[in-house]
């Protein structure tokens, strides 16, 4: 359930902050010990979810690790950027 939620949580946030919302795209893939997820965005956008330095894609890791976490498991959830 909580690569779900996780999932569902970087959509969300990933679409509040790109100019083109339709172009986001999430995948899962998990294994027994980690979740990763992996974004696309459209053309032009990867800056702004990159933001200065990385600090919004920190955020956004951070948001999405915190909304995947269940107390039922101990999976470490990734966030990667795919350009």
């Amino acid at each position: 359930m909580s690569a779900e939620s996780a999932k569902t949580v970087c959509e969300f946030v990933v679409k509040q902050i790109v100019g083109d919302p339709d172009s986001v795209a999430v995948s899962v893939s998990e294994d027994d010990s980690a979740i990763r997820l992996d974004v696309t965005v459209g053309d032009g956008d990867m800056g702004r979810v990159i933001g200065k330095r990385g600090r919004v894609a920190m955020a956004i890791r951070t948001v999405v690790r915190a909304a995947g976490h269940d107390s039922d498991t101990d999976a470490d959830i990734e966030v990667e950027f795919v350009d």
